[in-house]
């Protein structure tokens, strides 16, 4: 099974997670906003892009810790083997960190492969286009869940573009 994966961080350089998202194959979906990331950690194009589209979900709202078990939890339900698709290798960085936590914790064991999707995919017609009309007004770029449902229109669209 793909699951599609997005973060959202507070910078490239003091990089922290604000909020994840994980959509599978089927719109499986995982969604969670940590409280206790550093506000004045985020630059500019966070505080104008990120942070006033936080809140649309309710019950996302949750500490580092509480991430922790709640992503363990949502991998387990899942019950099968899952491959890991993001288009920024941090996604999956800070997704590895939030899923072992404070204490290192293992990961997932239905966690098989991490695809980082290649310019090959990216750069085709058929794969942006998919992945700009997954977008609305009320949920545009730069919200994780968002972004993760824009990545899987985006592949999946681009891999039936392929097969036929």
């Amino acid at each position: 099974m793909l699951v599609f994966v997005d973060a959202e961080f507070t910078d490239f350089i003091q990089i922290d997670l604000i909020a994840i998202a994980l959509v599978t194959e089927d719109s499986h979906e995982f969604y969670a906003e940590r409280n206790d990331y550093r506000r004045e950690d985020c630059n500019d194009l966070v505080r104008a892009n990120v942070l006033p589209l936080l809140g649309r979900v309710e019950d996302a709202n949750c500490t580092a810790q509480e991430l922790t078990l709640r992503l363990h939890a949502w991998f387990a339900s899942l019950g099968q083997s899952v491959t890991l698709v993001f288009d920024y290798a941090s996604d999956w960085t800070l997704l590895a960190d939030a899923l072992q936590g404070e204490d290192g914790q293992s990961l997932p064991s239905n966690i098989a492969e991490k695809w980082l999707l290649t310019p090959e995919v990216i750069s085709d017609s058929t794969f942006p286009q998919s992945m700009s009309s997954a977008y609305s007004a009320e949920w545009p770029p730069h919200h994780a869940l968002a972004d993760a449902r824009a990545l899987r229109s985006g592949f999946l669209s681009w891999k039936l573009a392929r097969s036929a």
